[in-house]
């Protein structure tokens, strides 16, 4: 496999952010990615003690497609975070002060007031945690080859952005990553990732990243198409080391030993 981008997602629900390298660390999770999440009305989140939520209590694409309008950018060096929409930024805020998140509040409120159950207030992970869709999904992969295998059943273009994924590969063969399920993959430096499932996929694919119109019906397609509605495989990080674009990765011969509890 290459390594043809690599994406972090600062705030779930919100748009991508392409980077060149990425420096994963063991039993970690995709650097920058889903440290935030914006409770639409109170989640029960605690993040002294933070569970797992099912998605629906955040804001995000599956059903508040409005988001995918809006373009951000997270800030690491300041903690800022920046919106822009139709262009021009709307939003410059500070996601570590109580001034920065009651902006942010507001700005959400009035932006898509009939899609919330409560204040939409913005939440922070703490370090052991990421607001993540699944409980044991730290770094995501897709394949690009399926995504262009699903464009031509559809005789349209996808998007690969719609699966929200991490790591955007090429040189397997379609829908080939479903098999490495159980498997390592090794990277450069050491690492070692872990295929632990595949990932499977929701009503927030029907989305377009770019207009937020909800254009397509991407799980009823891989179902009728494949027989799943799977796309893209989720890993453990086993041993660290660093990504970048262009990188190569090598999925061992032998299934490994999940160990998932």
């Amino acid at each position: 496999m290459r390594i043809e981008t690599l994406y972090r997602y600062p705030v779930k629900g919100l748009s991508p952010e392409r980077v060149k390298r990425a420096n994963l660390l063991a039993d970690g999770y995709f650097p920058g990615d889903r440290l935030f999440a914006i409770e639409n009305g109170p989640s029960g989140f605690d993040p002294a003690e933070p569970v797992h939520q099912p998605k629906i209590k955040y804001l995000m694409l599956m059903r508040n497609e409005l988001l995918a309008r809006l373009k951000t950018r997270y800030d690491d060096a300041t903690g800022n975070l920046v919106i822009h929409e139709g262009g021009q930024e709307v939003l410059r805020a500070a996601t570590a002060n109580d001034d920065g998140r009651t902006a942010i509040t507001r700005f959400f409120a009035g932006f898509m007031p009939e899609e919330l159950r409560g204040e939409p207030k913005l939440l922070t992970a703490p370090s052991t945690y990421r607001f993540t869709d699944s409980r044991s999904g730290f770094v995501s992969i897709i394949n690009l080859a399926s995504v262009a295998d699903l464009e031509g059943r559809l005789g349209r273009p996808v998007d690969p952005l719609r699966f929200r994924g991490n790591l955007m590969v090429s040189g397997l063969a379609p829908w080939a990553e479903n098999d490495l399920v159980g498997r390592d993959i090794a990277g450069p430096e050491g690492l070692r990732l872990q295929v632990i499932k595949r990932i499977e996929r929701c009503a927030a694919t029907n989305v377009d990243p770019e207009t937020g119109e909800r254009d397509m019906q991407i799980p009823k397609a891989l179902m009728q198409h494949y027989g799943h509605v799977d796309c893209g495989i989720y890993c453990r990080v086993i041993a660290g080391g660093s990504l970048s674009e262009g990188d190569g990765l090598t999925p061992a011969e032998a299934p490994a030993e999940l160990g998932i509890a």
